[in-house]
């Protein structure tokens, strides 16, 4: 979980008070923030604000995506050993409910996952469940080439790309996805309990998982919002969570992209992949392992933990103020541009500290 930026908690602060005097909220502004926050994701992401839906988890994403798109019996879905559960259960109860197969690419010995991914991409297979780098250790995916084999077997390709989007560029039009996921509280600097889905254009007519009122044509004049109406919103509104109008998280998420935007993603990945490259060269000093950077991302990096590690490492790093995670057998170390090399040394000198016989 990243930490809010000072300009976002300002925002926040300023929201929660506004809810002091709710008699200030008017109509509009249960859509204002709303389409201005659409039109920041469209850019970050290179799509549309009409393929933005605002969902309060990468889980009730993959539920709409589940929802949409079709799996049949005796077909297969695929989804990556050791991902994060949010994209394993929705798949595994949308396969079982069709009487279909799924298919977990396991973990590669040499960490290439693009390979071992294009590997199990064939005929037969509706839906690969993706990230665009994994969450345990950073284990990067070619989104690109995998989207384009998934298209040539005729699959479905649903990108969670929480681990990276706002640290490494992504563009829906060179990758195209089906169904594009992300929640903010990671690398998109923002609340807790929102997120965002992009749906391809051939999607945007789909079920969604709510009928609220807020996302029917022409719910923007509260005096006739009894004169109920079939049609919904322009393009993936329909998908939006109920009370996306949240007045106290969407203030904060606007206020973290806009500043994303302005440092531009490129040049966060620039900052922050010196530092990863420290921490794999500190790593193998102390005799550890880490992901190679031609394998991985440059703003996430797993190193292999011994056998030996305690299992309350993270706690005692945390009492030498170092903070760090432990995912799968992978300590995941993720920098960011307040970080600098001194605080990877740090990391290296509590490692070894906390890992000597």
């Amino acid at each position: 979980m990243s930490p809010l930026l000072a300009e976002a908690r300002k925002a926040g602060e300023a929201a929660l008070e506004r809810r002091t005097r709710p008699w200030t909220i008017r109509a509009p502004d249960f859509f204002a923030d709303a389409e201005r926050l659409r039109g920041l994701v469209a850019r970050l992401v290179a799509g549309d604000p009409d393929g933005v839906a605002i969902v309060p988890s990468v889980s009730y994403g993959a539920a709409v995506a589940a929802r949409n798109l079709p799996v049949r019996r005796g077909d297969r879905v695929v989804v990556l050993d050791e991902e994060f559960p949010s994209n394993v259960y929705p798949w595994r109860a949308a396969a079982a409910e069709a009487g279909a197969a799924l298919v977990t690419v396991r973990r590669p010995p040499d960490g290439d996952w693009t390979e071992a991914t294009l590997a199990v991409l064939e005929p037969g297979v509706a839906v690969v469940s993706a990230p665009n780098c994994h969450w345990t250790d950073g284990g990067l995916v070619d989104l690109e080439r995998v989207g384009e084999r998934a298209r040539e077997v005729g699959a479905a390709l649903v990108v969670d790309a929480t681990q990276s989007l706002g640290a490494r560029p992504l563009d829906v039009g060179r990758v195209q996805p089906d169904y594009l996921l992300a929640a903010a509280y990671k690398w998109l600097l923002g609340p807790y309990g929102l997120g965002f889905l992009w749906a391809a254009p051939r999607h945007r007519e789909g079920r969604p998982l709510e009928e609220g009122w807020i996302v029917r044509a022409g719910s923007e004049d509260f005096d006739r919002l009894v004169d109920y109406r079939d049609e919904y919103q322009l393009g993936a509104r329909r998908f939006d969570v109920g009370e996306r109008a949240s007045f106290s998280l969407l203030p904060v998420a606007i206020a973290a992209l806009e500043q994303i935007l302005a440092w531009e993603v490129e040049r966060i990945a620039a900052t922050v992949a010196p530092l990863t490259a420290r921490v794999e060269r500190r790593a193998a000093e102390l005799g550890l392992a880490a992901l190679p950077a031609a394998r991985r991302a440059a703003h996430l990096v797993g190193v292999d933990l011994p056998a030996s590690a305690p299992p309350d490492l993270t706690s005692r790093l945390a009492a030498r103020g170092v903070h760090v995670s432990v995912r799968g057998r992978s300590l995941r170390v993720s920098p960011h541009v307040y970080n600098r090399p001194a605080d990877v040394d740090r990391l290296a000198e509590a490692l070894a500290a906390e890992l000597a016989p």
